[in-house]
């Protein structure tokens, strides 16, 4: 066995990110636990490269299943190296029309749900005193966009608990990455998604027409899923990895643009918000 193999625990790896990840892991020789909701699909993952590959069965909202699944990895293995919150999905809409039961459970997948793979997998690390663990938020964490409100709210709430673990977690030899993608050619912006079309007629120009863009992307997106795995292949194994790493062009070019403008901001309203200390 090579020192450098490394030993990940992956959610949501039926398409998408989760899946070219997962793929090009086994292929350089990996071990990789990987998530499925679905019996059949976890079969098939376990059967692809024996000793290398198990497929387990959960749900991000059942905390329990996550815990039994994060345990089942460890026994087959025997540790985790890297741990990957990629499962997720993106809800679509004006904020004032999704529903609360659809903002909660926007929240239950991209939120709750890699908190609880930290907590199951963290005393294991812990212990290990190594490790890395990737959040897969999103530009869309980092930015706020017409149509996706909600599910910005919840990428955003991803970026900052990443941020505060890295700060928790670096000196025990933990490193926290939180991966941004910009729009990359999987299903996220098709089936994967789910759309509100807005029946408010003053949401047309902005929600509407993110919408209708967000739909025509779809199948046509700039971002290669394979040259992202690479990427976070890559990532895992620097000494000192980022706790921020964007992928591609769309997503530099939006958030050099909007860290520029949130710089001018600041200093074009500092009289007004300078002076309120003591």
């Amino acid at each position: 066995m090579p020192d450098t193999q490394k030993t990940w625990f992956i959610t949501g790896a039926s398409t998408g990110l989760g899946e070219a990840l997962a793929t090009l892991l086994l292929d350089k020789g990996e071990r990789v636990a990987a998530t499925f909701r679905q019996p059949a699909q976890a079969e098939e993952f376990t059967n692809k490269k024996a000793g290398h590959s198990l497929g387990v069965l959960a749900d991000m909202t059942n905390a329990e299943q996550v815990k039994t699944a994060v345990q089942q990895a460890i026994n087959a293995f025997g540790y985790l190296d890297v741990v990957v919150n990629n499962a997720g999905y993106g809800s679509l809409g004006s904020i004032e029309e999704i529903t609360e039961e659809e903002t909660q459970r926007q929240f239950d997948v991209n939120v709750f749900g890699p908190l609880r793979v930290i907590r199951a997998a963290l005393p294991h690390m812990r212990a290990r005193k190594s490790g890395n663990i990737l959040n897969i938020t999103s530009v869309g964490g980092l930015l706020g966009i017409a149509h996706a409100g909600i599910y910005n709210g919840s990428k955003f709430a991803l970026e900052g608990l990443g941020e505060s673990l890295a700060a928790q977690l670096t000196p025990l030899g933990i490193h926290v990455t939180n991966v941004e993608p910009g729009p990359f050619r999987t299903k996220w912006a098709g089936p994967s998604a789910t759309y509100l079309e807005t029946k408010i007629a003053d949401y047309d120009a902005t929600v509407g027409a993110g919408l209708k863009a967000s739909l025509g992307r779809d199948g046509n997106q700039a971002g290669d899923p394979v040259k992202a795995a690479e990427a976070m292949y890559q990532l895992v194994r620097l000494p000192q990895p980022p706790v921020h790493l964007l992928l591609g062009g769309f997503a530099y070019k939006m958030v050099r643009d909007k860290f520029k403008a949130i710089s001018q901001e600041i200093e074009d309203f500092a009289y007004l918000g300078e002076p309120t200390d003591f």
